[in-house]
């Protein structure tokens, strides 16, 4: 559903949603600003919403959260992210959609993914879909780290928060809430999945949500020049 507003008759409107040019378009879900972009560029525009159609379509971010919660997936940068120890024919991808593959672990049961995020956001709980002899067990969260941890680093350095998960969240991917005041501005994400349920060698995630809502912010690369030349002042 598309909404046009008026600036001249809605100029309250247009003030409280930062609109200084026109034409700005402003995106929605579940009743939260989720994105923005600024000037008449058709491409610009049609990649921006198949950028959110295409996205919700592979993950589950119809479902609705209340609280302005919705599924994060969407804001994922996935060739910014990757795991280590994940199997070649199943890789992280696969476990960031729910359309279908999984991600699997390699040598041995352990896996770190890391998820970097194409903006800031918050991060209330985190969804995990297994089954539920192979799922994660224990796991420990970090946040805003420069590069990827190791294995010995996730074992030694002190999370923002441990979970230990049970067979049950896993077979029905209930969200497993986090501290939610301590995930208010997420850049990225790494999970350390310590073991699994049968304390086997091998770990299988099918699918991982992340359940919050995006920080806005203003993308400098949404303003077009709309007038004179560059280094011209206005």
């Amino acid at each position: 559903m598309s909404v046009r507003v008026d600036v001249d008759k809605c100029q309250d409107t247009a003030a409280g949603q930062g609109v200084s040019a026109m034409p700005t378009f402003i995106f929605y879900r579940n009743r939260t600003k989720i994105d923005r972009i600024q000037g008449a560029d058709v491409n610009g525009l049609e990649a921006k919403i198949q950028e959110h159609i295409g996205t919700a379509g592979g993950d589950e971010g119809g479902e609705d959260y209340g609280q302005g919660l919705m599924e994060l997936n969407t804001f994922i940068s996935k060739q910014e992210c990757e795991c280590l120890n994940e199997a070649d024919d199943h890789n992280l991808k696969h476990a960031l959609a729910s359309a279908g593959g999984y991600l699997q672990s390699d040598c041995d049961e352990q896996l770190i993914l890391s998820i970097t995020f194409n903006q800031a956001v918050k991060i209330h709980s985190l969804k995990f879909k297994a089954p539920s002899h192979l799922g994660p067990k224990d796991v420990k969260l970090f946040i805003n780290q420069p590069r990827t941890i190791d294995f010995d680093m996730a074992e030694s350095m002190t999370s923002v928060q441990d979970l230990s998960l049970a067979q049950k969240e896993l077979e029905s991917g209930v969200p497993v809430n986090l501290r939610y005041v301590k995930f208010q501005n997420v850049q990225n994400i790494q999970i350390f999945v310590k073991n699994n349920q049968s304390g086997g060698d091998v770990t299988q995630i099918d699918y991982i949500g992340f359940i919050g809502s995006p920080i806005m912010t203003t993308k400098m690369n949404d303003f077009k020049r709309v007038a004179g030349k560059k280094g011209e002042s206005h």
